[in-house]
C-alpha cells in the first residue's frame, strides 16, 4: 500500500465537468448541482484501508450537509480488472451496506479523475456555488492506526465557511491515502 498525497490542484479550478453512472445505473452529472450552495466531489474505493477507516465518517458528512445545500458525489476511478473489489456490483454492495447518502458514481474511463487531477483515495475537492475550487485536502489528521478520531474537522470547516459565505481556511492539508489504480497505460503525467 503506498501512501500518496493529493495533488493540491489550484484554487479557483472550475470544477471538471461529469457525466457518470451511479450504483444504481442513473447518469449523474455535474450540472445535477447547479444550484447547489456547494458541491463536494471525493474520490474513494472499496478496498483501500484510508477510505475503510473514514467510510462512516462520510456517511454523516452526508447525512449531516445534505439538508444544508451541499450537493455531494463519490466516484471510484480504479482499474476494477485489475482490482476486482471495486467493481460497479460490489460499489453497489457497499453504497447499500453502510448508507452512502450520496450518489457513488463509477468513472471507468478514469477521465473524471484526470480531470481533477485526482491522486489518492480518499481526495476530497470542494467548490462553492459557482463551482469554483474552495478547499481541496484532508477530511482530518486520522489515518489508520493512528489513534486519532474521525471527525472530518478540515472538511467541515471548509464547507462551514463555504454555507457562511466565507473563505475556506487559508491552512489545507492534502488527504493522503492509496493512489489511484490506474489502467496500464493510463497514468497522468502529474501522478
Amino acid at each position: 500500500m503506498a501512501l500518496t498525497p493529493s495533488t493540491m490542484l489550484p484554487l479557483g479550478t472550475v470544477a471538471p465537468d461529469f457525466k457518470l453512472r451511479d450504483t444504481a445505473g442513473k447518469t449523474v452529472s455535474r450540472a445535477d448541482y447547479a444550484t447547489s450552495k456547494a458541491l463536494l466531489v471525493m474520490f474513494i474505493c472499496n478496498h483501500c484501508p484510508y477510505v475503510k477507516h473514514v467510510r462512516e465518517g462520510l456517511v454523516k458528512l452526508g447525512k449531516d450537509y445534505a439538508s444544508k445545500g451541499v450537493g455531494m458525489v463519490a466516484i471510484n476511478s480504479n482499474d476494477v480488472k485489475n482490482y476486482p473489489d471495486d467493481s460497479p456490483a460490489r460499489m453497489a454492495e457497499e453504497a447499500q451496506k453502510y448508507g452512502y447518502p450520496f450518489p457513488y458514481l463509477f468513472d471507468e474511463s478514469q477521465a473524471v479523475a484526470t480531470a481533477y487531477h485526482a491522486a489518492c483515495t480518499p481526495d476530497f475537492f470542494l467548490f462553492d456555488a459557482e463551482h469554483k475550487l474552495v478547499y481541496r485536502g484532508q477530511l482530518d489528521d486520522s489515518r489508520p492506526g493512528n489513534g486519532v478520531p474521525v471527525s472530518g474537522q478540515d472538511l467541515r470547516a471548509a464547507l462551514d465557511a463555504v454555507l457562511a459565505g466565507k473563505p475556506a481556511p487559508k491552512e489545507q492539508k492534502p488527504s493522503m491515502g492509496c493512489n489511484i489504480k490506474w489502467k496500464p497505460g493510463n497514468e497522468p503525467a502529474y501522478a
